[in-house]
C-alpha cells in the first residue's frame, strides 16, 4: 500500500497517523498552519479517547501534562448541588479520563510521531493548505498552496486522501458545496483559561447553570502551575442569545459581552465572577454542528473528526469521536483486502454511529440534567434536590448519553 495521505495535523490527523504507523502503513500529514504550536485551550478526553490513546502507549505523556478526572458534578446557577458521579479509573473503567490543553495533547501526539516515525519531520509538512483531492481507480491525491503567498505547492500522491481539516474542511466542501455554513444552535459560547486555586477535588469536571440563564464548564487542565501550587483551569461560559460571529476558535471576545451574566456567580466553593475576569485572554465561538451526511467516501476520498461529523461542544465527544474515527479507519485499512473496500467499511462502522452522537449532543447529552432542575425549580433555589428529580433518574439520564457516544463501561472492556 502506498502512503496514506492525511489533510490536517490536528488532533485526528495526528491520531490516525501514529496509528497507521503501528500498523506498518505508511503516512503524511500535511498542515495548513506555518507551524503545529500550543493555541486553543481545554478539552476533556473521555475513557473511550483515553483507550485508544492508552493503546498508542501514550498515557504516561497524557498523565504528565494532564489532569487525571476524578469526578463530574452539577450545579444549579445559585451554588447549589445537584449530582455528581465518579469519573474514568475512579468509575471503575481500566481507562483514565483526562482534562488536558488542547496545544498540550496536540504536542503529545506530534512529539510522538516525530519520535516514532523514521523521517517524520519529512512526513509532517506545515504550511500546505488543501485546494482540493482528486481520486482514481489507485489512488488520490491532494493539492496545496502556501497559505501564506497563495503559490501552488507540490500535490501529494498515495493510496487514499483523508480530510481531517476541521469544520472547515475543505475536502468535505469538495463534495458537498451546497451545504452551506454551519448551523447556529442559539447558543454563544466565550472560553478562557485562568491560573486559580484548585477547587472541589481538584480534578473535578464541573457544569453549572443553564443556557437560558448562563451555564458554565469549568475544569482543571494544568497541576501545579507556579509555586503557590496553583492550577490552570479551562472554562466555558455558555449563553442562548441570537448575537453571535462566525466560528474560528481563535476569536477574541470581550469580557462585556458576557460577563454581566455571571457576576453575581460567588459561590462558597469557587468564585466563578472572578475565574472569568482572571483570564488572559478569552476566545468567543458560537455553538455550532452541522447534520450528518449521507456519505463520506468519494472513491480514494474520505472524512475523519470534525470535518465528517461537527457536533455541539457538549459531552466532552468532539476530540473523543475523532480518535475513535482514527481507530476504526486504520483497523480497516490493516484488515481489509483493498483501499476501497476499508474506506466503505470505515464509513460504514463510523457514519451511523457519529450521526446517533451529534443527535444526542442536541437533545440529550449529559448536561440535560441541569436543564431538567432548572425547568422543575422554575429557576429557583430548591431545599432538597431529592425533591426536584431523583437520583436514579439523572443517573439513568447521563448512562443514556454514555452508551450513544460508546464510553459506557461495558463497551470498553480491555481487549
Amino acid at each position: 500500500m502506498d502512503d496514506v495521505i492525511i489533510v490536517g495535523g490536528g488532533i485526528g490527523g495526528l491520531t490516525l497517523a501514529l496509528m497507521l504507523h503501528q500498523r506498518g502503513i505508511g503516512v503524511r500529514v500535511y498542515e495548513a498552519a506555518p507551524e503545529i504550536r500550543p493555541i486553543g485551550v481545554g478539552i476533556s478526553l473521555l475513557p473511550h479517547a483515553g483507550k485508544e490513546l492508552g493503546l498508542l502507549g501514550l498515557l504516561d505523556a497524557l498523565t504528565e501534562v494532564a489532569v487525571t478526572t476524578r469526578d463530574s458534578r452539577f450545579f444549579n446557577r445559585f451554588g447549589q448541588f445537584v449530582y455528581s458521579e465518579p469519573a474514568g479509573r475512579y468509575a471503575g473503567y481500566d481507562w483514565p479520563q483526562f482534562q488536558i490543553h488542547r496545544g498540550d495533547l496536540q504536542q503529545v501526539l506530534c512529539r510522538a510521531f516525530l519520535d516514532r516515525v523514521p523521517d517524520g519531520s519529512e512526513r509532517l509538512l506545515t504550511a500546505h493548505r488543501c485546494t482540493g483531492t482528486d481520486s482514481g481507480a489507485r489512488g488520490a491525491a491532494a493539492h496545496f498552496v502556501d497559505p501564506v503567498t497563495g503559490r501552488a505547492l507540490p500535490s501529494a500522491e498515495g493510496s487514499a486522501v483523508i480530510g481531517c481539516d476541521g469544520i472547515h474542511s475543505v475536502v468535505r466542501r469538495q463534495f458537498f458545496g451546497d451545504e452551506g455554513p454551519p448551523v447556529y444552535s442559539g447558543v454563544n459560547m466565550w472560553r478562557g483559561t485562568t491560573v486559580w486555586e484548585p477547587f472541589l477535588s481538584g480534578s473535578t469536571y464541573l457544569r453549572a447553570g443553564w443556557l437560558t440563564v448562563g451555564k458554565m464548564v469549568i475544569y482543571p487542565v494544568r497541576h501545579d502551575v507556579d509555586p503557590q501550587g496553583r492550577q490552570l483551569v479551562n472554562w466555558v461560559a455558555e449563553v442562548q442569545t441570537d448575537r453571535y460571529n462566525e466560528q474560528d476558535w481563535n476569536r477574541t471576545g470581550r469580557l462585556e459581552d458576557f460577563y454581566d451574566v455571571f457576576a453575581d456567580w460567588t459561590f462558597d466553593w469557587l468564585d466563578v465572577a472572578g475565574l472569568i475576569r482572571g483570564a488572559e485572554q478569552i476566545l468567543e465561538y458560537p455553538m455550532v454542528d452541522r447534520d450528518p451526511l449521507p456519505r463520506w467516501t468519494h472513491g480514494r476520498v474520505t472524512l475523519l473528526g470534525d470535518a465528517a461529523h461537527p457536533m455541539y461542544p457538549r459531552g466532552s465527544n468532539g476530540a473523543g469521536q475523532a480518535i475513535l474515527d482514527a481507530r476504526s479507519l486504520a483497523d480497516c485499512l490493516q484488515s481489509h483486502p483493498s483501499v476501497d473496500e476499508a474506506l466503505h467499511a470505515y464509513e460504514e462502522q463510523r457514519l451511523p454511529a457519529t450521526s446517533a452522537v451529534v443527535h444526542a449532543s442536541r437533545n440529550a447529552p449529559p448536561d440535560v440534567i441541569l436543564k431538567t432542575v432548572h425547568e422543575r425549580t422554575g429557576d429557583r433555589p430548591f431545599e432538597c434536590i431529592t425533591d426536584v428529580i431523583t437520583t436514579e433518574e439523572m443517573a439513568a439520564l447521563s448512562d443514556s448519553y454514555k452508551r450513544v457516544a460508546g464510553y459506557d463501561r461495558e463497551s470498553l472492556v480491555p481487549r
